[in-house]
């Protein structure tokens, strides 16, 4: 099958449902960490599967590749703020764990899709306009 949009990438699935999933378990975090720990975590995670779209849409191996490297700190940062979160007592303990095995899923995706990424072969772009990366699809 051939990848015709970001949405058929597992990868940008898994980090959807990394987001759901935060959005869902910040739900319920206090009023005042609104523009605190709820806006950074929610921004971290959202900021993942945007960047795999982002990086699919510039349609360029290298593009995609600095945009999936993008998305690995950003895998961190939702990480670290799980964290915090539990560490604060914002986040139980069953929440968290669930959190962090969307980091750890999405993360080995996009280790996966890297890899992958770097073993293909690159073509010669078909006018001079093109940049010199390979097409992504």
């Amino acid at each position: 099958m051939k990848i015709q949009r970001f949405t058929d990438l597992t990868v940008w699935q898994k980090a959807h449902e990394l987001v759901l999933f935060v959005y869902g378990a910040t739900e319920s975090f206090p009023e005042r960490e609104r523009f605190g720990i709820t806006a950074q975590i929610r921004r971290s995670c959202a900021s993942v599967a945007a960047n795999i779209a982002e990086g699919f849409g510039r349609r360029t191996t290298g593009e995609l590749l600095r945009a999936l490297q993008i998305a690995r700190g950003e895998i961190e940062e939702t990480r670290y703020f799980l964290i915090l979160s539990r560490d604060l007592g914002l986040l139980n303990e069953a929440a968290a764990r669930t959190g962090f095995a969307y980091c750890d899923s999405v993360g080995r995706l996009i280790n996966a899709l890297v890899t992958s990424l770097r073993q293909r072969p690159t073509a010669v772009p078909a006018n001079a306009s093109e940049s010199r990366d390979a097409r992504v699809h």
